[in-house]
């Protein structure tokens, strides 16, 4: 299959992620369909994006036209069979989970045509954990994009030990015709190429911490005055999602059985307590605030 092949997208899962993914798809003229549980779910993702856009429009960043035009080509099909029929690429950007992506590939290996690929938005689960619940490995590859994917430009397109040269290549054109710039990875491994950077660097913000060296406020702060980083560890842990991190370093553990790879206990915490970052109001940081305040263990 070529790229000018794929004339329609399909976006499993509606939360920040795959609602962003489905909406930069469409405003680059691809016929979208969004998929989850609920049109509730549906709707809710729809509204994030709205609000996104509505600000493009009002700083004359984009015009009412082409909002509009983008929003219609999205379809909302919270039946999954029904969703995948016409589909041609395939997004999953569901909980970061194993077994519920297992089993959403192998579902969607029986609805979907026989041509379709399958990609996985996973930011450390690897292709060759999930494909083999297809019969069609050789189509299945990592695509992992960066929150908030109507921002972040970079995309990791992951090849698995059975993906095929040209699946990957056809993943990365596609990221360019949607405006984003693609890394291929030759070789998979947990974390792909930004994640193991950022969790060296969170390794040891949490060790800090932990050790009682310095504050996370001040380790922030040192980070991004002394490193130039548009955010601290901390920060950027909350901008993501407490529970994401949270998830992937479960995950990476079962993976390494690294006792290194489990979640710090300052992160446990406030997962276990449900703050979960900037979507909960309270994180590390209260933003109930303004400027928001650091919050105690």
């Amino acid at each position: 299959m070529r790229v000018e092949d794929i004339k329609r997208i399909l976006v499993v899962g509606a939360g920040q992620m795959g609602a962003q993914i489905a909406m930069q798809s469409a405003l680059h003229g691809y016929a979208v369909t969004l998929n989850d549980l609920s049109m509730d779910i549906l709707e809710k993702g729809m509204k994030g994006n709205r609000v996104q856009l509505e600000k493009r429009v009002a700083k004359g960043q984009m015009a009412q036209a082409q909002m509009d035009a983008a929003i219609g080509r999205i379809r909302l099909e919270p039946d999954l069979e029904k969703a995948a029929r016409d589909a041609d690429f395939v997004v999953e950007a569901i909980i970061e989970r194993l077994e519920p992506k297992r089993e959403l590939f192998s579902r969607l290996d029986r609805f979907c045509p026989p041509h379709a690929i399958l990609v996985s938005n996973s930011s450390t689960l690897m292709i060759s954990q999930i494909a083999p619940a297809t019969k069609r490995p050789a189509q299945c590859a990592n695509m992992h994009w960066f929150y908030p994917p109507l921002v972040m430009r970079l995309v990791e397109v992951v090849k698995g030990k059975d993906t095929s040269e040209e699946t990957a290549q056809l993943v990365a054109e596609l990221t360019l015709k949607i405006g984003r710039e693609p890394v291929i990875l030759r070789k998979e491994l947990p974390g792909f190429l930004v994640n193991r950077i950022l969790r060296a660097l969170g390794r040891e913000a949490y060790y800090l911490l932990e050790q009682g060296v310095a504050s996370f406020a001040d380790i922030d702060k040192a980070v991004e005055l002394g490193l130039n980083h548009p955010m601290g560890p901390f920060k950027l842990a909350d901008f993501s999602g407490l529970d994401i991190g949270y998830n992937a370093r479960l995950e990476t553990y079962e993976i390494t059985k690294d006792p290194s790879d489990l979640p710090p206990k300052a992160l446990e915490t406030r997962v276990k307590r449900g703050d979960l970052g900037r979507k909960t109001g309270r994180g590390f940081y209260d933003y109930s605030a303004t400027p928001p305040t650091p919050t105690p263990d």
